[in-house]
């Protein structure tokens, strides 16, 4: 687990509120984010009041402030820099993805996320198009809920409860989440399967979201790495219905999330947000083509992710694996 000071992002400020409100210990949520448990003792002293408990979002408003209160004079952008910037923009990578990539030495000069946030904003007030490039356009998070929320009564449904310890702790190849986007006006679906460990993505375009299409795109596109696919977890949708016959096929266990639980999955939505930015809701998904998916899955993947120490996903894959390269899916 690494040690010592540690920032932490909105994201994982939301998974320790959804955490400690079910009573998960500082030990068990420090060991589920992978983080020294000394940020979360910090995050929740600092953070916490007996009226109200811990509050993420006023927690990361003050860690903006702080951070936006200790930030030095910015750096001057220079040409070569900004034509760099607006390059990974392009790509859809973020401007911490791309901080990261150059502080990692991929580039002489290391410019702040935050100074590229400055630029962009800039830009955007002098009448420039730069922020499009950004992933979700400062949309907010709509949360799975309501009727459609656990749906269905899935026969031989195993829960994510008997689901092996070592899953959670992110270290290991072959540890699956799977869900499905859904096209516009419910027709047609992107299959998306995301390894916890190296956050390697996989897409596949159903022409419905019924069981047996989606079991054919699962097993179609895992078989090539079936050595790497031990378990699987999605949420309980009646497409996930023919579990058994994917289980049986990858030999690898299968496991469904609870209702309402989304945060068991927190990759896998996080995966379907960064697809959501290509296909958004409302897209019709009648002209999509394999080559578009394949378009789609290679950007996300060769995108560096901080998680990764600002590697990328096929880097991580390669790395885990000695070497193995993930073969392409789609033809």
């Amino acid at each position: 687990m690494p040690k010592g000071y540690h920032h932490l992002t909105e994201s994982q400020r939301c998974q320790i509120s959804a955490l400690k409100k079910r009573g998960d210990s500082q030990k068990s949520i420090a060991i589920f984010l992978r983080i020294d448990k000394s940020t979360i003792s910090r995050e929740l002293n600092r953070n916490s009041s007996s009226r109200r408990g811990y509050s993420q979002i006023r927690a990361h408003n003050k860690a903006k402030n702080r951070r936006h209160k200790a930030s030095s004079k910015p750096k001057k952008m220079f040409s070569t820099v900004i034509s760099l910037i607006k390059e990974k923009l392009h790509l859809q990578w973020s401007p911490e993805q791309i901080s990261g990539w150059m502080r990692d030495g991929n580039h002489p000069t290391f410019i702040s996320h935050e100074r590229i946030y400055q630029y962009v904003w800039a830009d955007k007030k002098a009448g420039g198009d730069i922020y499009k490039e950004f992933r979700h356009g400062g949309k907010k998070y709509n949360k799975r809920n309501g009727v459609n929320a656990g749906r269905g009564c899935i026969p031989g449904r195993i829960d994510i409860d008997e689901r092996p310890d070592v899953v959670e702790k992110k270290r290991r190849v072959g540890d699956w989440e799977l869900d499905t986007i859904v096209g516009k006006n419910h027709k047609g679906a992107i299959v998306s399967m995301v390894d916890r460990a190296t956050k390697l993505t996989k897409l596949a375009i159903c022409k419905s979201r019924e069981a047996a299409p989606v079991t054919k795109a699962l097993t179609r596109c895992l078989s090539p790495v079936r050595e790497f696919v031990l378990t699987l977890t999605a949420d309980n949708g009646k497409e996930f219905a023919k579990h058994a016959t994917v289980s049986n096929k990858l030999k690898a266990d299968f496991f469904f999330a609870k209702p309402y639980q989304s945060w068991q999955r927190g990759l896998n939505e996080h995966t379907n947000g960064l697809v959501r930015q290509y296909f958004p809701k409302g897209t019709s998904f009648d002209n999509i083509s394999n080559e578009d998916i394949a378009r789609v899955e290679n950007l996300i993947n060769n995108r560096p992710r901080k998680i990764l120490n600002f590697k990328t996903p096929i880097e991580g894959f390669k790395q885990m694996t000695d070497g193995i390269v993930p073969v392409a899916l789609h033809t």
